[in-house]
């Protein structure tokens, strides 16, 4: 009975290797999505700042104090 354990200890180890190695390669998989999404995202927000930074087309100004306190957003 007990080399029946032992066997069974020693495939339910290769088991489990087999299983931990799957989830460092999804872990890195995973970084390497959110390395690209954050990419995308990045490059999509200097897109929207270059096409309408203040939310005003032709006036384009980065944090316009004038018309946030315009708009009520700020005091």
């Amino acid at each position: 009975m007990r080399q029946i354990s032992e066997i069974i200890q020693f495939f339910w180890m290769f088991e489990s290797h087999h299983h931990q190695r799957l989830a460092w390669r999804d872990a890195a998989e995973m970084r390497v999505a959110r390395e690209r999404a954050e990419s995308q995202a990045l490059a999509q927000h200097k897109a929207m700042l270059s096409a309408n930074p203040s939310g005003q087309l032709g006036h384009s100004v980065l944090d316009d104090e004038d018309a946030l306190r315009n708009s009520g957003l700020i005091e």
